[in-house]
Parts: structure tokens; sequence; C-alpha cells
């Protein structure tokens, strides 16, 4: 395999490694965010954190494996994103330890006050990295400020553009769609009625939120400069699936609107994947100085051996995910007894 068939290989599989983040953690961080909000009693908020309690720590292996596979094979790429990007990322990083430890801490005491702050926690430490993984992306594929020797110039008020806001925005309005989605899917009784209105109140927002994000990367960004009409057909197939989500939540097909919403966020994605490829760092600067899939990436001999360890084992993770999901596929009540966190 030659050595460009190769970083094109492995940057097709970081895109997939993040799609695969953004859709299963994506509903995560919707149920986290609405945690507080829509769990009226105790119970409730067990019944809520169940749906997820299963998942979530397994959801996040996509996101160090992505991580990983980034610093194998595109290390100056990583070394740029990382140092650059740093407050921001410590910040994510800072809200995942958070919300993690609600997780484990929360059900440790029975006191209302004790279990209110963990539940805040959870709040806290699913919106942060879900507005900041959406201003992070949104910067990619708008530009940052690098210089000749592949350093960040920028601060982490530069990521605080309108662009990069409303990419932040947007994925938290399309996240807590994802979850109420997912909630009204895990859900029995009238908490499965409560999860399916608030769906349905909810899908309006990220319509026109992610509407008026997918018309700003096409006109904020050089995608259409670079790949002409054609390159709107991304975009808009995301604007057509939360469409889609929409008709399906307003005939009670929650699996459907969880499905379409879910297939949005992929095309989100993809629309900014394609807008880097084969840059994986845009330069405002000067063109001249993004980093590419070429001028970034490892040795050939590196990436050969990273493909051969990825041909075993994702298949292995992959399989281990449906599993998981498959045992604990069953919908969930407000009921101590059945509860486990």
């Amino acid at each position: 395999m030659s050595t460009e068939l190769l970083q094109t290989l492995w940057f097709v599989l970081i895109a997939l490694l993040w799609i695969g983040f953004f859709f299963l953690e994506g509903f995560d961080f919707g149920v986290g965010m609405l945690l507080p909000f829509l769990g009226k009693r105790d119970e409730e908020r067990r019944a809520f954190i169940n749906t997820i309690g299963p998942h979530w720590d397994g959801n996040e292996v996509w996101l160090i494996v992505a991580g990983g596979a980034t610093f194998a094979a595109f290390p100056d790429w990583y070394a740029t994103l990382f140092s650059g990007f740093y407050p921001a990322l410590f910040l994510l990083l800072l809200g995942l330890i958070v919300r993690g430890a609600a997780f484990e801490f929360r059900s440790k005491d029975a006191h209302p006050r004790w279990r209110s702050l963990w539940d805040w926690c959870i709040f806290a430490g699913s919106l942060l990295p879900a507005l900041l993984l959406g201003v992070a992306f949104a910067n990619l594929v708008r530009g940052v400020p690098i210089d000749a020797d592949k350093n960040y110039t920028g601060n982490l008020l530069t990521l605080l553009n309108f662009y990069g806001l409303l990419g932040g925005v947007a994925t938290v309005a399309l996240f807590l769609l994802h979850g109420a989605n997912f909630l009204s899917l895990k859900l029995a009784g009238d908490l499965h009625g409560r999860t399916r209105r608030l769906a349905r109140r909810l899908w309006p927002v990220a319509f026109a939120l992610v509407t008026i994000l997918m018309v700003a990367t096409c006109f904020l960004t050089d995608l259409y400069s670079r790949l002409g009409l054609a390159s709107g057909v991304i975009p808009l197939s995301a604007v057509v699936a939360l469409l889609l989500a929409g008709s399906f939540l307003g005939r009670g097909r929650e699996g459907w609107a969880f499905a379409m919403a879910g297939l949005a966020i992929i095309l989100i994605l993809v629309t900014f994947f394609v807008t880097l490829f084969p840059r994986v760092m845009i330069s405002s600067t000067n063109p001249d100085y993004s980093l590419t899939i070429y001028n970034a990436s490892s040795s050939p001999y590196t990436l050969r051996v990273m493909s051969l360890v990825a041909l075993i084992l994702v298949p292995i993770v992959l399989a281990y995910q449906f599993w998981s999901y498959r045992i604990f596929r069953q919908r969930i009540k407000a009921d101590p007894r059945s509860l486990t966190y």
C-alpha cells in the first residue's frame, strides 16, 4: 500500500472515530444536560442516569482512541492541536473528569443536597465538553493562525469568533435533542411521554441552529470555493435528516427520530472532514502553512503497523459496543428497586 493511500486511510479512520464519538457520546451529553431540569424526583433522575450508566465510559473510549490515533498517525497535527488548543482541551478534560466522578459519587450519600450537587456536576460536565467540541471543530474548518513552523499563534479568545461559537451552540442544541430522543427510547411510563414531548420542543431550536451552521459553513469556510456546487450536498443532507427527525417526532416514531438526529450528527462531521481534506489544520495566516496529511504524518512503516493493529482491534471494539447496547436494551422505570445507579 502506498504512503499516500495510508495517509488517506488514517485520515478517514480518525474521522470515523470522531463521528462515532459524537454519535454515541452526543446522547450521553444530552442526557447529562437535561438531568437537573427534567427529573422532578430523585428516582426519576436515577432512571435518567441508568439509561447511560452502562455506556458512558465505553463511549468515551472513542475520544481516547481518536486522540491516540492522531498522535501516532499525524504527530505534527497532534502537537499543534494539543499545544494550541491547550486551554480549551484542558477545560474539556476537566468537564469529563468532573462528570465521571459525579456518576460514581452521586449514590454514595442519600442526602438531597449531596445528590443535587453531583447532578449539577453532571450537567456542567456534559455542557462544557459539548460546547467546546463544537467550537473546536468549527474553528478547525474555518482556519486558525498557524505560522511557518506549524505553531498555533492565537489564544483561547481567538477561538471565540462568530462561527466557532455558532458551532458550539449548535452542537449543544443537537446533543440535547439527541439525548431527549434517546431517553424517549429508554424510559417507560410517564417519563417516556415527558421526554417525547421535550424532544418535540427541542427540535425547532436544534433545526434552526444546525441550518444556520451548515449555511455558514458554505460561506465562511472554503468548502464551496474548493469543491464547487456539489459541496452543498452533504450539509444539505444534514439539514434534511434533521427535518425528517422532526417529522418522525410529530408522528410518535421515536426510533426513527433518534436515527435521523444521529444521521444529522454524522453528516455534520462528514461536512467538516470533507472541508478539511487533505488538510488537518487550516492556517488562516497563510494557506501554505496549513498542516496536511502529507506534511504532518508519521513514517510509512508506522502507518503500516498501525493499520494491522487497527484491522484486528477495531472489529473487537465494535462487537463489544454492539453487545453492550443489546444487553442493556430494555426500557427503564423510575422504580428504586430496579435502579443500579
